[in-house]
């Protein structure tokens, strides 16, 4: 114990903007899941960017694959892995909780948001919105650059820009790959980059709030430890 407060995983020069960003990533997920339910066709949005994605050849279906890899269970084990161990290394027990409870409920979401909404593609059986693909890589994408942004102890603005910007390009780089496979429609892709990017921002507080309760026991336990000693 070193008297310091630890580093919270949801910085405080953030939380002002990504909380209204939140908000309007849950609203258009409900916006889609109401506006898609049942369905099994494209919408018009969908109609229009599926062509141009649709059945890419290689070499970048080859790109495409190994993203869809790393959403898969195999795949994306390893990066969960791979950031525990970073934050670890780092000395950021808190951050590496935040990793595993974020992609959980991010992906925990989405998949119940898919028997909810019962869109489909290619068949009954295939569920499709939100993106489980998506939501993860943008969820796992969103903490490392929450971790990043309080680590270099980003401001407000340049903070929230390198949160948004990794959102983006993690959920374009997997939602792409989806959309080329024919596996998602692109409204399922949206519908997964705003499923992270409402999820994450509540799950980091949860974890500071929690975090910072655990500490807070733990100093007052101490505290009437040594004042039993003195007696």
């Amino acid at each position: 114990m070193t008297g310091r407060p630890a580093p919270a995983v949801l910085p405080p020069s953030l939380r002002a903007w990504l909380g209204p960003i939140a908000a309007l990533a849950t609203l258009i997920v409900v916006v889609l899941g109401v506006r898609y339910a049942g369905h099994s066709r494209p919408g018009v949005v969908d109609a229009w960017i599926q062509p141009a994605v649709d059945g890419v050849r290689p070499p970048w279906r080859h790109v495409a694959l190994a993203m869809d890899f790393l959403g898969e269970p195999v795949g994306a084990a390893m990066l969960v892995v791979a950031v525990v161990g970073g934050c670890l290394l780092l000395r950021r027990p808190r951050a590496a909780v935040l990793v595993v409870a974020g992609v959980g409920m991010s992906v925990g979401t989405a998949t119940l948001l898919k028997s909810l909404v019962g869109r489909t593609i290619h068949g009954d059986g295939n569920l499709s919105y939100p993106s489980g693909h998506t939501a993860f890589v943008t969820a796992l994408a969103l903490m490392v650059a929450l971790f990043a942004s309080g680590r270099l102890g980003l401001g407000r603005a340049a903070g929230t820009l390198l949160v948004f910007a990794a959102a983006l390009v993690a959920g374009a780089a997997m939602g792409g790959a989806q959309v080329a496979l024919g596996a998602h429609y692109p409204t399922d892709v949206l519908g997964g980059w705003c499923t992270a990017l409402a999820v994450i921002p509540a799950t980091a507080w949860l974890v500071d709030q929690m975090a910072d309760r655990l500490v807070d026991r733990m100093a007052d336990r101490m505290a009437d430890a040594r004042r039993r000693e003195r007696r």
